[in-house]
């Protein structure tokens, strides 16, 4: 991204209270967008909540009729964020120097279990896709690197021997989508396409470290037969299968052992260590497939829900029509 693209965007949280953690994301960063009223994505982390919101409305109260809805101020912002939604309160179609915002704040902590553990698979989800960080003081870039191997191993589970890089992506991006309720009837039916196509260069930064390491292992073969993408061939023996699973989550993995069942392994160090039963790759990746779709259709719910509440029925309503709007266009 251009810096004086970067210094304008970093320019908005001037005026907001300080936060831990940012990054944009959204339509309007793709290197070939050429619609200039996209609205811009941000996600915010902050210590607490309640405190930043209160903060915001002192600091904005002349705009916070068009940022914020003041039914119940920042207690019952959280309170809905909380316990209906998935820990995020959304504000969208904020206007700031003649550009249309939408920004995300989250508890600093909620998102870093997330991204470890994908609790909600929410978060998670959007940081497995290209963003760009404008400020990272508890290095979440680098806690984040866990969330992406994860999402390599979830994503190559579910793909057969042979596939291209362009497959890979495609699978990582649709994995927060499977469940969503808003793909039904709210979302581009093309929008992964869309996502990976538009912003190619960016996975593949993102991606080829893992991908080098994986090939290094020799679990992973390379073919380049241009300079654009690889043809990818993968070991898919039930050790390759262990080895993904075990790169998996620690709560997607103990879910997996619930239904498949574990086995004690006793390490060198004396350690004994609980691993999912695995009869099959197949098994396996039907498994996981199942609950990563069952934790994105509830959060999915509960966010829909918690953004009704909080954002404002005129709000939430005009949000929804775009999205449906989009999702029509692209069916049509």
């Amino acid at each position: 991204m251009e810096i004086d693209k970067i210094d304008e965007l970093k320019s908005f949280l001037n005026v907001l209270p300080p936060v831990g953690f940012c990054c944009v994301y959204g339509s309007s960063l793709h290197p070939n967008n050429s619609d200039k009223s996209s609205m811009v994505d941000f996600i915010i982390g902050v210590s607490d909540p309640k405190q930043w919101h209160s903060e915001n409305m002192e600091l904005n109260e002349d705009h916070y009729a068009s940022w914020m809805v003041p039914l119940g101020g920042a207690k019952l912002i959280t309170q809905v964020a909380d316990k209906i939604g998935v820990g995020v309160h959304f504000n969208p179609f904020v206007t700031w120097n003649d550009k249309m915002l939408k920004y995300g704040v989250v508890r600093m902590h909620d998102l870093v279990q997330d991204v470890l553990h994908w609790e909600r698979f929410y978060l998670s989800g959007r940081l497995q896709k290209p963003v760009h960080i404008l400020v990272d003081n508890l290095d979440i870039g680098d806690v984040n690197s866990v969330n992406l191997r994860a999402a390599v191993s979830a994503a190559l589970l579910l793909l057969p021997s042979k596939f291209t890089e362009e497959d890979l992506y495609s699978k990582i991006c649709s994995l927060s989508y499977m469940g969503d309720l808003r793909m039904l009837f709210a979302e581009d039916k093309n929008k992964v396409k869309r996502i990976v196509e538009g912003q190619f260069g960016l996975f593949q930064s993102m991606y080829r470290p893992f991908l080098k390491e994986y090939e290094a292992k020799e679990l992973l073969t390379f073919s380049l037969p241009n300079s654009h993408q690889a043809n990818i061939s993968q070991d898919c023996s039930l050790s390759m299968t262990h080895s993904l699973v075990h790169s998996l989550p620690p709560l997607v993995r103990r879910k997996m052992g619930m239904k498949q069942g574990e086995m004690q392994v006793l390490k060198d160090s004396g350690r004994v260590l609980h691993e999912v039963m695995i009869g099959s790759r197949e098994e396996a990746a039907k498994s996981m497939q199942k609950i990563i779709r069952g934790t994105v259709m509830v959060s999915s719910a509960r966010q829909a829900v918690s953004g009704f509440l909080t954002a404002g029925g005129v709000n939430a309503t005009r949000y929804l029509a775009n999205k449906v709007r989009k999702a029509w266009k692209s069916r049509t």
